[in-house]
């Protein structure tokens, strides 16, 4: 699943080839793609909207209309693609926006998991995210403190989106090698100076991982070179970059988590 450094490069691209363009039609090709609204209403007020912005929150893609919003959340293998008048139509392409200057834009998602929000209210489907990782808002003492009012293992914590909006397992599993914690880790325990340390990692993974545009998954997300980074996730068996120990790989919260033994003792 595209994480936050995956779907921040996505927007990023978009950004400059959306702003201002005019919507003159709509093709919903995947009935379930959709959330809301109906379709007949979707099609009737969509049409005629322009892109004032495109930004993020956590793993959603926020499209700023004249009027309402388009959210989209590319869950397990949706992209979205901004693609020349005369292309054909994808296989996989499940919702096409048609521009007045004959570009359209496509989600395209292959496993069909992908959602898509049409609504003038986006706290209603952004409401209850946590904060922003990456935000200065948002510092070690609020890590801290939040992880003070749980009793949970710290990976599916940080997975929880209402915790902290944006981590995933690659990233959180590559915070938690840098930071020296296991996974497995109940958040209550942590100290102070532990949260500091892990609040750096988490900030220094998501910008190295914008930075060098998202972390390649087969066919779910191409174009970053993070891959080649990565110092725990999907390394089983590996030797430890910085120890030389083997990388394990368990479950956690029913997520394969990599992390290496020796750094990261319980």
């Amino acid at each position: 699943m595209p994480e936050l450094p995956e779907v921040e490069t996505i927007v990023r691209k978009l950004r400059s080839d959306l702003i201002g363009r005019k919507i003159e039609s709509a093709d919903l090709l995947w009935a379930r793609t959709l959330a809301t609204p109906e379709l007949a209403l979707f099609k009737k007020n969509i049409v005629g909207q322009s892109i004032d912005s495109v930004s993020r929150r956590a793993k959603y893609i926020v499209i700023h209309l004249s009027v309402d919003y388009l959210l989209v959340h590319l869950r397990m293998s949706g992209d979205l693609l901004l693609r020349k008048k005369g292309e054909e139509t994808h296989k996989h392409d499940r919702l096409i926006l048609h521009f007045d200057k004959g570009h359209y834009l496509v989600f395209n998602d292959m496993r069909k998991f992908g959602r898509v929000w049409f609504t003038p209210s986006p706290g209603d489907v952004l409401g209850k995210l946590g904060p922003e990782p990456l935000d200065e808002s948002f510092t070690s003492d609020n890590l801290y403190t939040g992880m003070q009012k749980h009793q949970r293992q710290i990976k599916p914590l940080l997975l929880d989106q209402s915790f902290l909006a944006g981590l995933g397992n690659i990233y959180t599993d590559e915070a938690l090698h840098l930071a020296g914690l296991h996974p497995l880790t109940k958040s209550h325990l942590i100290k102070r100076k532990q949260a500091q340390r892990l609040w750096r990692s988490i900030r220094k993974v998501l910008e190295e991982g914008i930075q060098r545009n998202g972390t390649s998954i087969d066919w779910i997300y191409r174009g970053g070179e993070y891959q080649d980074y990565l110092h725990v996730y999907g390394r089983r068996n590996e030797p430890c970059l910085n120890c030389g120990t083997p990388v394990q790989k368990i479950t956690v919260g029913q997520r394969g988590t990599h992390f290496c033994p020796q750094c990261q003792k319980v």
